[in-house]
């Protein structure tokens, strides 16, 4: 779970630590309470930002900008992604492997390059 401070189009808090957020680099459904912020890119498995993020740290959310910030500093950031080991695919066989490897980003449209 992750708490932060949501902004909303008047560049007000709408909500704060007592509301859960769901972010993630994946796909989700069903209901949750709070905002829920799918298909962040990049994602883990490509060392995105969203990789380093431990429990305790604060996500700014910024809806009208579509902007996630962590408050962390540059050198944090940079130390957690150092720290971080390779992606080692779970599945490695197949057309699931096929598509893990060749298919782009959600930010490109998580398609295959022409």
């Amino acid at each position: 779970m992750v708490v932060g401070a949501i902004i909303d189009h008047t560049c007000r808090p709408i909500c704060c630590e007592m509301w859960p957020c769901l972010i993630t680099d994946g796909r989700f459904s069903g209901a949750t309470r709070g905002a829920s912020i799918g298909h962040i890119s990049p994602e883990a498995a490509a060392k995105g930002p969203i990789a380093i993020v431990r429990d305790g740290d604060i996500i700014n959310i910024d809806i009208p900008s579509k902007k996630l910030n962590i408050q962390l500093s540059e050198d944090e950031i940079r130390k957690r992604t150092d720290e971080l080991p390779e992606f080692e695919p779970k599945v490695k066989t197949g057309y699931l492997a096929r598509y893990a490897k060749i298919v782009s980003s959600a930010d490109k449209g998580a398609v295959f390059p022409k």
